[in-house]
């Protein structure tokens, strides 16, 4: 399983997911097929966390989504 964040320069927001299938779903929030990304397109990669399963990759999503993309990235030294 696979945490991402993801980023619109043209709406300056972080997009936070999960997914088995990392190429397709990127594939799908660059074609507007996700609702809540089509109005942010392009979307770029900022970071992919592997992780072990399922729930581990909803725990790390919501601890993210809780703490905010941008503070997650400084915070854990990814470089923002």
């Amino acid at each position: 399983m696979i945490v991402y964040i993801l980023y619109s320069e043209l709406k300056s927001k972080y997009y936070v997911g999960q997914t088995q299938d990392f190429e397709k779903r990127l594939i799908r929030h660059n074609l507007g097929y996700v609702k809540s990304t089509k109005s942010g397109l392009p979307w770029k990669v900022v970071t992919i966390i592997e992780v072990k399963n399922r729930s581990e990759a909803l725990i790390l999503e919501k601890k993210i989504k809780k703490r905010g993309a941008k503070r997650y990235l400084e915070d854990n030294q990814f470089g923002v």
